[in-house]
């Protein structure tokens, strides 16, 4: 290969390719790939690329693709494993349609390549913001867990090559409002920071070893994330990262004409440089070379920032032979193929949470009328979420339904009411349909019309967020007709953040959170109706009574939010999901009564299903500091597990809590661990009162020291 230009050489090392490409490249040049649309270079026989790609829960954005549910429904499953296969098929098929773009096009747009801005991983504080269903929920631990699992599926197990680049965004301190996101100034102590807000980040970084990181729109503290001194210096000295950092898209231009940091697009663009943003979604970095001119940056701030870039596409094996990238085999065969449905089914029946059953499910085989109703029964659109990609055999939970009802049942179906808007027509048929009927299914819920991102959400008053948590009135108004007549409904929700459902949750006799489940989203709550498996999704974040129980929505401070630091009764709580049977948690046993400081502690619980079908448990573990002398969470995540039992199936399962869990972070963000009892719990849910309330397991706990 001797005459090949250096960067063309397999052999050569990965620095070595890079800065040869570098020195080739004319200032234009240089600046026509940090942008997320990529210049070609001709001469050099290197194709255009657009560098903005998602694939939060299937490719998004060309053509068929295997549609997943939401992340937060992702979220409920609770199962890095199943994650990480997800993660795994959604980058086998962005390689397929990736390589099938390049022999059609000889280039890729955007949504056609490998830089998967995927997944996001900010903390879901608080339930009004809209982006929040984007998320793996509220939990700090439970975010990261997933996170590693869904970047390692996304970037492969090669030593040499990435499937797919995945992204952590949006760093750091990044969770609404959408109204306000381009100029906010977030304040946020260093003990929030610490302890909430970067820890997911630092596991993506430091074990999966995520290739690039987006920085958000607001400011921190006084400084824009996307040039943020503090933030970048923690991401790359503390943490080593050694990926490239990217813009949300447009964030740089925030500088000048939001933040006012700045006068105009060069010294934005320049500032972004010289702090270590080294991508940009958007369009200023086509001012650099006049930030040169003007002195504001030098050529050698430019090449830092490509060398990092092109780092990224080296790794992609963009300059390479295919047959030298184990991943460009991958054939446009694996898009949506049956496998890939089958987990897709697999995903959506595993994150239904149930809510509430008075004992109505799952439904009789004798059961003769079944009425459906309400805004989300045939919705395509709940299904999808944002960020999707499309399928051609989406499954509405009236398709679902029709699908599944033995022969004989009767299957009514009326729309009802709209997703918000009051009725006008006194008159309603639905509501005499479901009288008569022996059940009803109300889908109710939110939608993608109603939350979502800024710009992106028609019928939102709040820029993609929600001011009220509860469900619309228009949908409140209805399901009391409904009730009225004292037959029996199963409400399906469906949405991407906590809803508060108030006296409505007394009103009907089971409650199920569906999310915006996928493509196969209507099969599996119509199997799980009818009894086919046992509901196992637990929730990941607290639903409370009202939004007037939560601080104000732009406060970043966590006193008040979130299972950890809440006060307020929660009206279903963090972890929470019943099952068709029960589960007995008994004989728990540490590893000493007392570890000194350092040491982790090792414990044992023997977990039984009790009840008479097979069913999957979520056991967590949480931990308490009782005698800090500071603020420290009311409990914590430490630990949780999957587990399937058979009928009457007892299994003994070890967890570890590890020394570092057992510190807090202190007033200055440094993690101190203090002498003193520790309480462990391990159960079905958080050891939340509210839980044994609604039906849950009993928790058992037991206290430990350290010295």
């Amino acid at each position: 290969m001797s005459d090949l230009p250096l960067f063309r050489n397999p052999e050569a090392s990965l620095p070595e390719r890079v800065q040869d490409l570098i020195s080739r490249l004319s200032l234009k040049e240089k600046v026509g790939l940090l942008k997320n649309e990529a210049a070609g270079i001709p001469r050099l026989d290197i194709p255009a690329y657009n560098q903005w790609s998602e694939g939060l829960h299937g490719v998004a954005g060309q053509g068929n693709a295997t549609v997943f549910p939401q992340a937060i429904g992702m979220a409920a499953t609770w199962s890095p494993e199943l994650i990480h296969r997800i993660a795994t098929a959604i980058s086998d098929e962005a390689r397929a349609k990736y390589h099938a773009a390049l022999r059609r096009f000889k280039t890729s747009l955007m949504n056609q390549g490998l830089n998967l801005w995927s997944p996001n991983i900010n903390i879901f504080r608080d339930p009004r913001w809209g982006r929040g269903q984007e998320t793996y929920g509220e939990d700090p631990y439970l975010t990261g867990e997933l996170g590693v699992a869904f970047v390692q599926g996304l970037q492969g197990d090669d030593p040499r090559y990435l499937k797919t680049a995945a992204c952590a965004k949006h760093y750091a301190v990044h969770s609404g409002p959408e109204g306000t996101r381009y100029s906010d100034n977030v304040e946020v102590t260093p003990r929030d920071l610490y302890d909430t807000y970067l820890p997911a980040f630092q596991k993506l970084v430091q074990i999966a070893h995520v290739e690039t990181v987006m920085g958000a729109y607001n400011r921190v503290n006084g400084e824009p994330c996307c040039a943020h001194t503090e933030l970048f210096r923690i991401l790359r000295e503390d943490w080593g990262f050694d990926g490239h950092i990217v813009s949300d898209c447009g964030a740089v231009s925030n500088f000048h004409t939001q933040h006012k940091v700045t006068q105009d697009g060069a010294e934005s663009a320049a500032l972004a440089i010289k702090q270590g943003c080294n991508l940009e979604c958007g369009q200023e970095y086509s001012k650099l070379p006049q930030a040169v001119e003007r002195g504001l940056i030098t050529e050698a701030d430019i090449d830092n920032a490509l060398f990092y870039v092109l780092g990224t596409r080296f790794k992609l094996g963009q300059f390479d032979p295919d047959e030298r990238v184990p991943y460009a085999t991958i054939t446009e065969a694996v898009i949506d193929c049956p496998a890939h449905r089958e987990l897709a089914y697999e995903a959506a029946t595993k994150s239904l949470v149930l809510l509430k059953n008075n004992g109505i499910l799952p439904l009789k085989e004798d059961v003769r009328t079944v009425f459906v109703t309400g805004p989300n029964a045939a919705s395509v659109d709940v299904l999808y979420g944002t960020y999707h990609g499309f399928n051609n055999e989406m499954a509405t939970l009236l398709e679902g339904l029709s699908r599944r009802l033995p022969s004989g049942i009767h299957l009514g179906y009326h729309l009802g009411t709209t997703i918000n808007h009051p009725d006008v027509n006194p008159q309603s048929w639905s509501v005499f349909s479901s009288a008569g009927a022996d059940v009803t299914i109300a889908a109710m819920g939110l939608s993608p019309w109603l939350e979502g991102e800024a710009g992106a959400v028609p019928l939102s008053d709040a820029a993609g967020d929600r001011l009220q948590i509860a469900l619309p009135q228009a949908q409140i108004d209805y399901v009391k007709k409904l009730a009225a007549s004292g037959k029996p409904i199963v409400l399906v929700l469906f949405g991407g953040s906590p809803i508060a459902l108030g006296e409505l949750a007394d009103l009907v006799d089971a409650i199920i959170y569906a999310w915006y489940p996928g493509q196969s989203g209507g099969e599996a709550i119509a199997d799980l109706l009818f009894g086919d498996f046992a509901p196992s999704g637990k929730l990941p974040f607290t639903i409370p009574y009202t939004e007037e129980h939560l601080p104000p929505f732009g406060d970043y401070a966590m006193v008040g939010r979130t299972y950890r630091y809440m006060k307020a009764r929660a009206q279903f709580p963090f972890g929470f999901g019943l099952s068709y049977t029960t589960f007995h948690y008994d004989n728990l046993a540490l590893s000493a009564a007392s570890v000194s400081a350092g040491q982790p502690l090792h414990l044992s619980i023997n977990v039984t299903n009790a009840g008479d079908r097979a069913a999957e448990e979520v056991v967590q573990v949480y931990l308490r500091d009782l005698e800090a002398s500071t603020i420290v969470p009311r409990y914590k995540l430490v630990a949780f597990q999957r587990v399937a039992l058979d009928a009457g199936e007892t299994q003994s399962l070890n967890f570890t809590v590890e020394a570092d869990q057992m510190r807090f972070i202190d007033d200055n963000g440094q993690a101190q661990l203090e002498p003193g009892v520790f309480r462990v719990w391990v159960g079905g849910s958080s050891p939340d009162p509210r839980a044994l309330e609604l039906g849950a397991s009993a928790l058992v706990s037991a206290d430990f020291s350290v010295k």
